[in-house]
């Protein structure tokens, strides 16, 4: 069975399909998606998203925000999503390990949460084009 999921953008409505499976990046963890799954409005943090559609699985990159699951509907809203076909995996390593340099190197605390807001979002970036990689 399907659902309908909808991710939205400052920008643009990113994606509008059809899905069988879902794998959100919570700010508690990961959580799964199924047809029929108990309503839900949730914070998300910034990692991928993994998307199964007819058995092929994708992975998007999620810039924070918050889902909302009803009726076979999640309606995801974000800062902004990556797809891994627009990111280059050797410019994505050298962000993160440029973002952990930075991160390392951080001692006042408005610079240490910018830091770790960089460091996420490479990672993020990361995940999804070595994931591509091995699938």
């Amino acid at each position: 069975m399907r659902f309908q999921i909808c991710i939205l953008t400052p920008d643009c409505l990113f994606c509008n399909e059809e899905v069988e499976e879902l794998i959100l990046p919570t700010s508690t963890g990961q959580i799964g998606v199924l047809t029929g799954h108990a309503p839900l409005i949730t914070a998300l943090d910034i990692g991928p998203i993994m998307i199964c559609q007819q058995a092929n699985w994708t992975a998007l990159a999620l810039i924070g925000g918050f889902a909302l699951v009803q009726e076979n509907q999640v309606t995801i809203l974000v800062n902004e999503a990556v797809a891994a076909s627009s990111v280059e995996r050797n410019e994505a390593e050298i962000a993160l390990k440029e973002s952990m340099d930075r991160l390392n190197q951080t001692v006042g605390e408005k610079e240490k949460v910018e830091a770790i807001f960089c460091f996420k979002r490479a990672r993020a970036r990361y995940q999804i084009v070595k994931w591509k990689k091995q699938s």
